[in-house]
């Protein structure tokens, strides 16, 4: 069969379908889907960059100088309060010690030297004073053994504060070898051991730091536009304990994406605002039963904040143009024009909120914007129902 045949039973085939009434489907127009602007109250998460601290971090350090002897622990060990963590070699607070309560011993031997001349004195000078009485004596021998007892009780008092001293030193030895001792103040976690087994420390030398991480507190700094949002409901900003009383639980988000646990509260609000940020410095207390929040890292602390009277719609009626964020309204003819629009985040991952741009009873396109043209229609009546 040649080509020309085959053209020929072709037009023959369009001919007889067309005779036959074979009906070709034409594209139906449908509408596409709007929304109409109303207000709204919504919660918006805002993040803050976050440090964690331990709510009580001791820095270890000697009281006394010396050859480091031993360490008793190791980095990331959990202690408790009271626990050693290391020695100091401590003969030479021994050997203090231990001539403190020789001084002490003699001072003790010289007071009990001079309290029994006071009393000899004593009982001299009420000798002489009951013979002078009976003018035995003369009034010479009385003053000479009045002068000698009060020698004598001078000379008692020096003892004793001779003796006060040399207890003292030995007090004072008795605490330098106990700082040879170093003990963990408060239960938590070892972090950077900087010292080794062996080094000359001094009351100057960082050993390590504990952690205390019971609780932890994660530093942030708020805005202060959303502390006087927070204040509006007519607590004083001065009254700094009834507003973060007012203010709700936050959330930490570790780097990795994952959420902490638990729940934390606003613990601590300066009162004054950062000239160069415009910010308050603020702390959440997170609990750390399981001790998975160390010192050191760092997270976003998420503060719910709650935002009233404001237009909410889908990120997908937003059309992103270059620097431009435009939004499709419906006109009162069904066709749509391109509005501008300012737009923030409402931290939900599907909507944003508009600042400007829209009023209350707009009617705008939402699924399907990125399609929309310009003047084009977008509304079209529904088409009667067969048998109504």
């Amino acid at each position: 069969m040649n080509r020309n045949t085959i053209w020929l039973w072709l037009i023959v085939a369009f001919f007889f379908m067309g005779s036959c009434g074979v009906d070709i489907p034409k594209e139906e127009q449908s509408s596409y889907e709007t929304m109409s602007i109303q207000k709204s109250d919504i919660e918006v998460p805002v993040k803050f960059s976050a440090k964690m601290r331990g709510q009580a971090d001791v820095t270890i350090m000697p009281q006394v100088s010396g050859q480091l002897m031993k360490i008793y622990v190791t980095e990331g060990q959990q202690v408790r309060k009271g626990q050693t963590l290391f020695v100091i070699d401590s003969r030479n607070a021994q050997h203090e010690l231990e001539s403190a309560r020789a001084n002490l011993q003699a001072a003790n031997a010289n007071l009990q030297a001079a309290i029994s001349q006071a009393n000899s004195a004593k009982l001299e000078y009420e000798s002489n004073k009951n013979l002078f009485e009976k003018q035995i004596v003369s009034n010479y021998m009385l003053e000479s053994s009045l002068n000698t007892y009060k020698q004598a009780q001078a000379t008692v008092s020096q003892a004793r504060a001779s003796v006060s001293q040399a207890q003292a030193a030995v007090n004072h030895a008795k605490v330098n070898l106990g700082f040879c001792t170093i003990t963990s103040p408060v239960a938590g976690v070892i972090g950077e051991i900087t010292v080794f087994a062996g080094d000359q420390v001094t009351p100057m030398t960082q050993l390590t730091i504990v952690s205390g991480n019971r609780q932890m507190e994660a530093e942030f700094s708020v805005p202060e536009s959303i502390i006087e949002e927070m204040a509006s409901s007519g607590v004083s900003q001065s009254d700094k304990a009834k507003l973060m009383s007012q203010m709700p639980d936050v959330t930490f988000i570790m780097k990795n994406g994952t959420e902490y646990q638990h729940k934390g509260r606003v613990s601590s609000l300066t009162g004054v605002v950062n000239a160069s940020t415009g910010s308050l410095a603020c702390k959440a207390t997170f609990p750390n039963p399981e001790g998975s929040l160390y010192s050191g890292i760092q997270g976003t602390v998420v503060l719910p904040y709650s935002l009233h009277d404001v237009m909410l719609i889908p990120q997908a009626a937003v059309v992103r143009l270059q620097d431009k964020s435009l939004v499709y309204k419906v006109k009162a003819d069904s066709t749509a024009t391109a509005i501008t629009v300012l737009t923030t985040d409402a931290g939900n991952g599907k909507d944003v909120i508009v600042t400007e741009g829209l009023n209350v009873g707009d009617r705008i396109v939402t699924i399907g914007a990125n399609n929309v043209q310009e003047g084009q229609r977008v509304l079209f009546p529904a088409k009667p129902q067969k048998g109504k």
